[in-house]
């Protein structure tokens, strides 16, 4: 992947952070700098606010394993390999950009937000995660799944570099 999150301690200095950061990007990476450690860095609290939600609408019955699957793959997921929620929004204003987003879709987002779950990891709903994981991934191993997503990763890669890579600045 090429995501690395930069973060200093107490003590480093910004030439330092700078340093990383262009060490990083020169050898084809994409740094992020962390200003603040938190647990889990960022990706990570991301992914787990996900997953978080995701185990609550299958907790719930809204939805089952694989079609929570297919939510994130076939819609945000999309976008999201992309650029990321913020420049997202941007463009879901239309041409008002982020301005017009906030005017339209920001107050019905945050009503969901009172909605979004606090689920328990029960050994129930372990035993229905597994089960719908099963049934998603219908007998194909983990090293066919991890084959077939890491081919995905490698050409998606390549076609985000194309002719000329777009780096997030660009978009």
């Amino acid at each position: 992947m090429p995501l690395v999150e930069v973060v200093g301690g107490a003590k480093t200095g910004s030439a330092a952070i700078e340093r990383a950061l262009a060490f990083y990007t020169a050898i084809g990476k994409q740094p992020i700098h962390i200003r603040r450690e938190v647990p889990g860095h960022v990706a990570n609290r991301l992914q787990a606010a996900l997953w978080r939600e995701a185990l609550h609408l299958v907790a719930e019955g809204v939805a089952s394993v694989a079609d929570v699957d297919t939510a994130i793959s076939a819609g945000p997921g999309l976008r999201w390999a992309l650029m990321g929620p913020h420049l997202t929004f941007h463009l879901a204003g239309g041409v008002g950009g982020i301005d017009h987003f906030f005017d339209q879709f920001a107050a019905p987002m945050a009503s969901w937000w009172e909605t979004l779950g606090s689920p328990t990891l029960t050994s129930e709903l372990k035993e229905r995660l597994a089960a719908g994981i099963a049934a998603e991934t219908a007998g194909r191993g983990i090293a066919e799944l991890a084959a077939r997503r890491d081919r995905f990763l490698v050409d998606l890669r390549a076609l985000r570099a194309g002719p000329k890579s777009l780096t997030a600045a660009e978009l």
